[in-house]
């Protein structure tokens, strides 16, 4: 064909006949497929250069002997292919401008009524089907994992590093806690009349023997938990009132801080007033015991160390604050002590610096100003020794976490009104804290990725102002501007393993005895 040759002549358009099956059974021994009798019984179109004349009058196996040769067919002026049933894919071998290769021509030509059961044997062996069943149904359960002990530790190691974070302040690759559902309604209601509805003082203090102190005004109550008995400890002095209490550790003595700057230490065994220590020239809303060591934070920025056992009882003084202290909290171990205060700033001491002269201005460990509100809201890891959470009042709203071992703030909770309170819960990796106006909420977070474990709206009719964990971990104690002390029910407690004899020993901090 020289390059002077004519485009491709146009050809008369056909209806489209259809393809009628001949029978379709099940199975795929009885597939078949019936192509009808062509139509086209006219002669070849002579000028059509793309068709070889000699092919009309040939035999091709490929086409219904029955029907007339079948004419070659073109695109349709739309740009579609225009087909007329199976047979128009028959071709002569010597046409070079079609592919020598058609798949679909040779089995609509064969006219194939039943395939051979060995051809389809072959076949579904060959593709892994199985003829019996339906495709895209499983019937065979997946592979089971393997047990290689040693994989499974390196899937679990890995297993952090696939975790989605669950915010902006969340630590990447840490294990968020399902959320949970707690009661809402707490185990116990006390009232307390004459509760003072301010939040700079720490009124409520929990001890390892299951006793409550509670501040109501100018008098002391004590709240026995295993007994529900009800006793008055004492009274400030006439004029004041109390505006912080504090157990020891072991519970066995109580520090109570008065509005006129007065410190007493009272002994819980016998219930007698051991000492007053007087010096503050104004009130102690903050105490924190260590050993024999009691610290009192005052209004007026200064922090002192009591000596209980020696008559000169200060023994040592940070000046730190340009606001009162209104939070305050020893570690466990005795060595840091944690401040905050009204100037909305964070201290972290260490408790063996100090001085005894007044004009001496201690100089803290870290200094962190990060807070935009009073820093009340003051806890120390129990399981972390080295973590500390300090919350900010109203206009802040935030939680945030330090390592006092770099200083560096580690973690940030965001919440929607100012924090009274922060615990950690003892047992699990979570967070509570306490909230005032408009929520007047508790809300418990998962560590450290601080998602939302669980939320306790309208707590109390008043915002709350404080809280205590008891001493076997699973109940929290609030206290609020309504007069109320409520119990909830937060946390549970790790099964303990039984002995030989199949019982379990309970402590004497075990909530189950004051439901």
């Amino acid at each position: 064909m020289s390059s002077s040759t004519a485009k491709t002549p146009s050809r008369p358009r056909h209806a489209r006949p259809g393809i009628t099956p001949s029978a379709i059974t099940l199975g795929l021994n009885s597939l078949s497929l019936s192509p009808t009798k062509s139509v086209y019984n006219n002669a070849p179109d002579s000028s059509n250069p793309f068709i070889d004349r000699r092919a009309a009058n040939s035999s091709n196996p490929f086409v219904d002997k029955k029907s007339s040769p079948t004419k070659a067919r073109g695109r349709s002026r739309h740009g579609s292919m225009s087909s007329g049933g199976l047979d128009h894919l028959a071709k002569d071998a010597d046409d070079r401008m079609i592919p020598t290769s058609n798949i679909g021509a040779t089995l609509a030509s064969q006219n194939i009524q039943n395939t051979s059961p060995a051809h389809t044997a072959r076949l579904a062996e060959n593709l892994g089907i199985n003829v019996n069943q339906r495709i895209l149904r499983f019937h065979q359960q997946g592979p089971q994992p393997t047990t290689d002990p040693t994989l499974a530790l390196q899937r679990q190691l890995a297993r952090p590093l696939y975790q989605r974070p669950a915010g902006p302040n969340a630590s990447t690759g840490a294990v968020t806690n399902k959320t949970r559902v707690i009661p809402t309604s707490p185990q116990r209601v006390l009232d307390a009349p004459g509760m003072i509805d301010d939040f700079y003082l720490n009124l409520i203090s929990w001890s390892g023997l299951n006793q409550l102190a509670v501040a109501l005004c100018e008098s002391t109550y004590i709240w026995n938990a295993e007994t529900g008995n009800v006793d008055l400890l004492g009274t400030a002095p006439e004029g004041s009132y109390v505006s912080a209490v504090n157990f020891t550790p072991d519970g066995t003595f109580l520090g109570v801080g008065n509005g006129n700057g007065d410190v007493e230490v009272w002994d819980m065994e016998t219930t007698q007033k051991l000492r007053t220590m007087s010096g503050h020239q104004a009130q102690v809303a903050s105490l924190s015991w260590n050993n024999h060591i009691l610290a009192s934070g005052c209004a007026d920025g200064s922090i002192w160390f009591h000596d209980v056992r020696v008559a000169q009882h200060k023994v040592m003084q940070l000046l730190g604050h340009e606001g009162e202290i209104c939070g305050l909290t020893w570690r466990a171990d005795g060595e840091l002590l944690a401040s905050g205060g009204n100037d909305n700033v964070v201290n972290i001491w260490d408790g063996r610096t100090g001085s005894s002269g007044d004009d001496w201005r201690g100089t803290p460990l870290y200094t962190k100003n990060n807070h935009t509100a009073a820093v009340k809201a003051m806890a120390w890891c129990p399981w972390q020794n080295n973590l500390l959470a300090t919350g900010g009042g109203t206009g802040d709203g935030q939680v945030h976490f330090w390592s006092s071992t770099t200083g560096a703030r580690v973690n940030t909770l965001q919440t929607p009104t100012q924090i009274s309170s922060v615990q950690f819960a003892p047992h699990s990796r979570e967070v509570l804290t306490t909230h005032g106006a408009p929520v007047n909420s508790l809300m418990i977070h998962s560590y450290p990725s601080m998602s939302k474990v669980a939320e306790i709206n309208d707590a109390h009719d008043a915002r709350v102002l404080g809280s205590a964990v008891g001493p076997a971990g699973d109940v929290v104690c609030t206290y609020a501007g309504d007069e109320n002390v409520k119990f909830w029910k937060i946390w549970e407690l790790p099964k303990k393993k039984k002995d030989k004899a199949g019982s379990s020993e309970t402590g004497p901090g075990s909530m189950l005895l004051i439901r």
